[in-house]
């Protein structure tokens, strides 16, 4: 890789997106072109100078021409539906998340660019009573078949292992994060606990790892400027229960037979009620607690925060601060 390397960045309007390109913004003479993707047009008043800014589809084959056009030699990926809407199909969300992520590899292979930085997820691990505790990297990945997001997850890291193999040039790095959390931010996480009740799975203490988007940001900053490869849990250090979760934001903490939430999500999915289903027990009921040893010893990256502090942190940054609002 040269001196300065020429980045561009899909998903560049998301919430790690952005946080990404004011990094990289704040230490601009160390890059060359910076690139900003999306599929839809990010607005000027969040535009940063000497960032350029384009619209794309990352299932296009034409991304081989963008990529060679402005000589790209990092691309990190960070285009995926974390929060599909109820407009949303399964067919969508396949294509964005694997298809997508196999058209950029293909075009990125093509282009002769050097190094790819994928935001995989805890969710490739699977929900699983009997995952390890803690989730090593070496471990395996279970994505659950009946979970779009965390099946999703475990083909594209199956598609990129083949693609190690394969293509051993394109150095890959890897990064599955817990919760990422920064302010006002909202998720699928986010909105367990933004309710009138925490609900939770009765006898599961459902353990949250969670890590600043701030921080998720400075580690792939430091992945391109390294040209890092190999594969890191993100996660603060510690976990957080639910009940300590609900007690925290103010709430009272509704523990619900996992055989009774099965059924009213599958009621309120059928009526369209609800995006999740049944699947979302699993998801609240065997959260995947992620090592954090090989960020810190191997790539040489501490988290700020540690899990409580990151959700002390959002909490003041919706005003919530531990009373029901």
């Amino acid at each position: 890789m040269g001196n300065k390397p020429n980045v561009l960045i899909t998903g560049a309007g998301g919430l790690v997106g952005g946080k990404v390109l004011t990094t990289m913004a704040q230490n601009r003479n160390r890059f060359g072109t910076v690139m900003a993707l999306d599929i839809r047009p990010i607005d000027q008043d969040k535009r940063i100078a000497g960032i350029d800014y384009i619209e794309g589809d990352i299932c296009d084959p034409a991304m081989e021409k963008v990529f060679k056009t402005h000589d790209i030699s990092t691309v990190v990926h960070l285009a995926a539906i974390v929060a599909p809407g109820h407009d949303s199909s399964a067919q969508m969300e396949y294509r964005v998340d694997v298809l997508g992520t196999i058209n950029i590899v293909d075009c990125a292979l093509a282009a002769g660019v050097q190094q790819i930085i994928t935001l995989s997820s805890g969710a490739a691990y699977g929900y699983h009573a009997d995952n390890p505790v803690p989730l090593r990297e070496e471990d395996e990945l279970r994505g659950n078949e009946d979970f779009a997001y965390s099946r999703h997850k475990r083909l594209v890291e199956e598609f990129l292992a083949q693609t190690r193999q394969q293509s051993p040039q394109l150095r890959q790095l890897i990064l599955r994060p817990g919760t990422i959390l920064g302010p006002h931010v909202k998720s699928p996480v986010s909105a367990i606990f933004e309710g009138p009740v925490v609900i939770g799975i009765a006898g599961a203490d459902a353990p949250f790892v969670m890590i600043l988007v701030d921080d998720v940001a400075a580690i792939i900053v430091k992945g391109i400027l390294e040209n890092r490869e190999g594969i890191y849990n993100l996660a603060g250090d510690g976990v957080l229960g639910l009940r300590q979760i609900a007690h925290m934001v103010g709430k009272p903490y509704v523990p619900v037979p996992a055989g009774l939430l099965k059924l009213v999500l599958w009621i309120l999915k059928a009526l369209k009620l609800s995006v999740r289903g049944p699947e979302g027990v699993d998801f609240l009921r065997y959260r995947p607690v992620l090592a954090n040893d090989r960020l810190k010893n191997e790539f040489g990256y501490t988290p700020t925060m540690a899990t409580i502090e990151v959700f002390e942190s959002y909490l003041k940054s919706t005003n919530q601060n531990g009373s029901a609002p």
